[in-house]
């Protein structure tokens, strides 16, 4: 109950302080190429329910018919705009809205898309016991993961096999020492290495 009202209120306070960044990061998104300013993908959160994550669009409206769902460093479909975006995390804030509908939390482990959940063996299906997050251990630990999977053949392979199983690791640990105060460090971190990106 307390992390639902820590979110609820972290969240709605910074979707109002950040709204004049909301609007022009989203006027700078149709300035750059007109298409649409929010991406929306389905994912697979809390007790396996799907939801759709909400982020501003860093790439080009049809991306999802030119490649698969990972990305990876200097991608060909990352528009101008969506370069910055992403190397500065911005394109994460309207998760906020997620977290107000109760699809999300500010901590949690991060959702994935349906086809890498398929994959998960039953101890790694632990994580969907809770609200996915915007951040977590694991996204803190591989924050130049994109760099990483530029440098493979097989970005996916690499990701399925070697990635993914290891931020499950993390996450599943999060699960078993989670707390509100542990909860508040994870964000803290995150913040410290945006600051210092």
């Amino acid at each position: 109950m307390a992390k639902r009202a820590f979110d609820l209120l972290a969240a709605g306070l910074g979707l109002l302080v950040l709204s004049p960044v909301l609007l022009a990061v989203a006027i700078a998104i149709r300035l750059d190429d007109g298409g649409p300013v929010f991406f929306r993908q389905e994912r697979v959160g809390r007790r396996g329910r799907p939801f759709r994550i909400l982020k501003f669009r860093t790439m080009r409206t049809d991306a999802e018919r030119r490649g698969g769902p990972l990305t990876v460093a200097k991608d060909p479909r990352i528009t101008r705009m969506g370069a910055f975006l992403r190397r500065t995390k911005i394109d994460e804030l309207p998760q906020l809205v997620n977290v107000v509908l109760g699809e999300m939390s500010l901590v949690g482990p991060r959702p994935e898309v349906p086809r890498y959940v398929a994959s998960y063996d039953a101890r790694q299906r632990a994580v969907l016991e809770v609200r996915p997050g915007i951040t977590d251990p694991a996204s803190i630990a591989f924050r130049n993961e994109n760099d990483l999977l530029a440098g493979s053949a097989d970005p996916e392979g690499v990701y399925l096999r070697e990635i993914m199983p290891a931020k499950l690791e993390m996450n599943l640990t999060y699960l078993e020492r989670r707390s509100l105060a542990a909860d508040i460090g994870i964000i803290l971190q995150t913040l410290a290495r945006l600051v210092a990106r």
